[in-house]
């Protein structure tokens, strides 16, 4: 009886405290889920028509949840950078943000848009190999400044390339004694930027060191430059592919790519160590591919200043190795990550206006069909 008395209170607390916590428990769970409805009801969906280089930032998870406390919700759409400068639909967006300043500003004329934001920019570089250095310093090309590597004369460069010499033929050449023709590697130039801002700086060459302005120039190169790209065969869409290629098939398959510097920093500073072999070599002159955000609803105008002030979002851009407007971001983060590259570029030209590169894409395309 005495043991029934003890086991009655005992239950009976246990129910208590069990009962009591399921209320309280009850009761939090509830708040978070309320917190979690508001959060909700205070984001707007933001839809953007991006390229496809800018699909690994805005699928970065701690990019998303900046952009949740502010507000927005992504929806996106990738294309090419040229297929978005002509999309006849751009307005159904709420931004775009095509690679290239060029493809940018067309869409501003042809669609209206109030202004575009320059959210970054990223130098156009020769992804290569340090076993090649030598070989291309022999033959008076590259020259190693302060950790760095320069292609000091691209026109030397580009008469090799279309007298079609081979690696073999290179003096120092046993380091990489090859029969194929030496050239770089790029993307289509009829769909990626990254290809275009190739074509810029070779019929800048090719013109005489000046920027191709009129049809007429744009004759007087475009041959040359169809020759290049024809000679490659084969060639991705997106940067991404040739890049790849390079990081996963080595030397032999890639010895010469050209490449946004972004992809190589990002690349490098994701590994535990950099990989020593892999460097960049900076054409003298190169030339900037810059990215710019197109708004075209005040949704996508509030997306595109949160991409150009915010500085959690300046920061991770820096991780995705572009420069933006706080250039201390991109320098403080490759030092801490032991990835070398210069501070500034001094040697840059400009591209040829979007009319005048549609007229020299158009004459490669009419041969590479």
């Amino acid at each position: 009886m005495e043991i029934r008395k003890l086991i009655g209170p005992g239950l009976f607390a246990i129910l208590l405290v069990g009962v009591g916590g399921g209320i309280i428990y009850s009761y939090f769970d509830k708040r978070s889920t309320d917190k979690l409805i508001a959060e909700e009801a205070q984001t707007e969906t933001v839809k953007g028509l991006i390229a496809s280089e800018r699909e690994p930032f805005f699928t970065d998870a701690k990019v998303l949840a900046v952009l949740k406390r502010n507000g927005i919700v992504l929806t996106l759409q990738k294309a090419g950078s040229r297929e978005i400068a002509l999309r006849r639909d751009a307005k159904t967006f709420d931004f775009a943000f095509p690679s290239g300043i060029t493809a940018a500003e067309k869409l501003k004329r042809d669609t209206g848009a109030k202004q575009i934001y320059p959210v970054s920019y990223s130098p156009m570089a020769i992804a290569s190999w340090r076993p090649l250095v030598p070989m291309l310093t022999a033959a008076g090309l590259v020259e190693e400044r302060q950790g760095n590597f320069y292609l000091t004369d691209v026109k030397k460069l580009l008469a090799m390339m279309e007298a079609k010499q081979r690696w073999k033929d290179l003096p120092e050449s046993k380091a990489f004694p090859v029969n194929k023709p030496v050239f770089i590697s790029t993307t289509d130039v009829r769909k990626s930027n990254s290809a275009a801002m190739y074509l810029a700086l070779m019929s800048y060459i090719a013109n005489g060191a000046e920027v191709v302005q009129s049809e007429e120039q744009a004759n007087t190169v475009s041959g040359r430059m169809t020759a290049l790209f024809l000679r490659q065969g084969y060639q991705e869409s997106t940067s991404a592919g040739p890049f790849e290629d390079y990081v996963a098939m080595g030397m032999g398959k890639a010895p010469l790519v050209m490449i946004y510097e972004s992809q190589f920093v990002q690349m490098q500073t994701s590994r535990d160590k950099p990989n020593n072999d892999m460097i960049l070599i900076y054409p003298e002159p190169t030339v900037f591919s810059k990215n710019a955000v197109v708004p075209f609803s005040p949704k996508g105008d509030k997306l595109a200043q949160l991409l150009t002030t915010n500085p959690e979002l300046q920061q991770l851009a820096a991780e995705y190795g572009m420069r933006t407007q706080q250039p201390e971001h991109f320098q403080s983060y490759v030092k801490k990550r032991g990835v070398s590259v210069p501070q500034t570029l001094i040697n840059v030209i400009d591209p040829p206006s979007y009319e005048v590169m549609e007229k020299l894409i158009s004459q490669i395309e009419k041969q590479m069909q």
